[in-house]
């Protein structure tokens, strides 16, 4: 499965029954709680990091991706509006792109 493939699962729950998918649950509570959850994932991954256990961390990586692409998806931003993003940024470097925000 590639992050595209997730992405296209997660944007086809957002019609579904909430009843019939977490991700259905979690866009049904709307992007605020969306955001919250990813909010918590991340810290848990960067406890993880902190802890330099690698099996707990890459789980809690891949938490983090489907929450922020949760987030994402209930705000519709797409995968690809990101990936245009960061395609802008490889322009230039990260010192000028950081200045420039």
């Amino acid at each position: 499965m590639t992050l595209n493939d997730l992405f296209d699962t997660i944007q086809s729950r957002k019609s579904a029954d909430p009843s019939s998918s977490w991700t259905a649950q979690l866009l049904a509570k709307g992007p605020e709680k969306c955001a919250e959850k990813f909010g918590e994932e991340a810290i848990e991954a960067i406890i993880e990091a902190v802890k330099g256990d690698k099996a707990a961390l890459t789980s809690e990586a891949a938490d983090v991706l489907y929450h922020l692409m949760v987030m994402l998806a209930a705000r519709d931003v797409t995968l690809d509006d990101v990936i245009e993003e960061l395609a802008k940024r490889q322009l230039k470097s990260g010192i000028a792109e950081k200045a420039a925000r």
